[in-house]
């Protein structure tokens, strides 16, 4: 017997603190709701801003001895690096978490299907500075890697 699907619940991460916004997303998926997280680029990181791209780039040289095809695998998408932070954040080896983490899209921008959608957010992870105070993920992928689609 498989439980009755949710809704999706759409998430607007403009001017959004990422992990407080990604603590909320992992609740809600281990709930069993259905997430969608739009504009993962604009979520936003608090900190000094060369202390915070300094970091990831010490995360980046992090790779196997032997062979560095064998992983670990670094995200440098601003989708890739929200959905690792919520995968960080449920119980990835246990098949309550494996199913939640199912459950989850992350994009960038907003899709085409999703611009009709009532977009949600959460007052206590909007950002109360501001935005010179905080680093959005979009800058940050683009200073480790990221191309861009835009």
């Amino acid at each position: 017997m498989q439980k009755q699907q949710k809704t999706a619940v759409v998430v607007d991460a403009t001017n959004c603190i990422a992990g407080r916004m990604c603590s909320h997303v992992s609740k809600l998926l281990l709930q069993g709701n259905r997430v969608v997280i739009v504009n993962a680029e604009k979520a936003m990181l608090s900190g000094n801003h060369y202390k915070t791209i300094e970091l990831y780039k010490e995360h980046l040289e992090i790779n196997s001895v032997t062979n560095p095809i064998h992983g670990p695998f670094h995200p440098r998408r601003p989708d890739t690096i929200l959905s690792k932070m919520v995968r960080g954040m449920v119980p990835k080896r246990k098949s309550s978490g494996m199913t939640a983490f199912k459950r989850l899209r992350v994009y960038i921008g907003v899709p085409e299907e999703m611009k009709g959608a009532k977009m949600e957010s959460f007052s206590d992870s909007k950002i109360t500075k501001p935005e010179s105070y905080y680093i959005s993920i979009g800058e940050i992928a683009k200073q480790i890697g990221w191309k861009g689609e835009q």
